[in-house]
């Protein structure tokens, strides 16, 4: 297969791919496909640049053993996972599918999790949430936020996520609570490495009240730590405004 053939495979398809363009030297202009999903590479770029391929989840300009290149990610949108079929789930859902995102909602408790109270979620797993999480594939592209608020669910849940490559995990709840969950993690036996990528309380600092609030206030925290931002005031920051696509 050429790797124009398998460009165009990869454009209308979900596989996770990236393309390499060097941008300067003498191999400027030479290419190299890194199908991750498929172990596969295509082109004349040095093979070194698919070493940054699994890390990468937004286009950019990288550098890498001295060849400047520009990364373009191709894959499936972010998938949000809510554990709690409640009003902010069905906010946060609302929310993502407007970014983009695809949706789910996990909730153990049947009468709750129906499209009619999260009409938002793409999909609505009925399920202990570790055996959910587990049934979704919790991938690098996946946001797990937990809802809960009762430790029956919510320390299955986070151990899961937390083991998980998902990029953004968060739980909802007052700093007591956090405290509290954080003990109940540690018996569950989750080293301190894993409880450290527990965002919690969950979100940015907006003064959100409202479940509409709170989901606003959730997912742009999400959505800094997907592109390595540190969510604070845009005129505060010596980055470029818009983070490279």
């Amino acid at each position: 297969m050429t790797l124009t053939d398998a460009l165009i495979e990869v454009a209308h398809g979900d596989e996770r791919a990236v393309l390499f363009t060097v941008l300067d030297g003498d191999g400027k202009g030479s290419k190299l496909l890194v199908r991750l999903d498929r172990d596969e590479r295509l082109g004349d770029a040095p093979a070194a640049l698919a070493e940054l391929a699994p890390a990468l989840r937004r286009s950019a300009i990288v550098e890498h053993a001295g060849v400047r290149a520009f990364a373009d990610v191709y894959g499936p949108p972010p998938l949000l996972v809510v554990v709690g079929a409640v009003d902010t789930g069905e906010a946060l859902c609302a929310a993502a599918r407007a970014l983009g995102w695809r949706t789910a909602c996990v909730d153990a408790r049947g009468q709750f999790a129906t499209p009619e109270r999260v009409p938002s979620a793409d999909r609505i797993v009925v399920a202990w949430p570790d055996e959910a999480l587990a049934e979704l594939g919790l991938d690098r592209d996946t946001a797990v936020v937990v809802l809960t608020h009762d430790d029956k669910f919510d320390v299955p849940a986070l151990a899961a996520a937390l083991r998980s490559d998902a990029f953004y995990v968060a739980a909802l709840g007052s700093r007591v609570a956090q405290a509290s969950r954080r003990e109940r993690l540690l018996e569950a036996g989750l080293t301190e490495a894993e409880l450290k990528r527990l965002h919690g309380p969950a979100g940015l600092d907006v003064g959100a009240e409202s479940p509409a609030e709170t989901a606003l206030s959730v997912l742009a925290e999400a959505l800094a730590i997907r592109s390595g931002r540190g969510g604070g005031p845009l005129r505060s920051s010596a980055t470029r405004i818009h983070a490279e696509r």
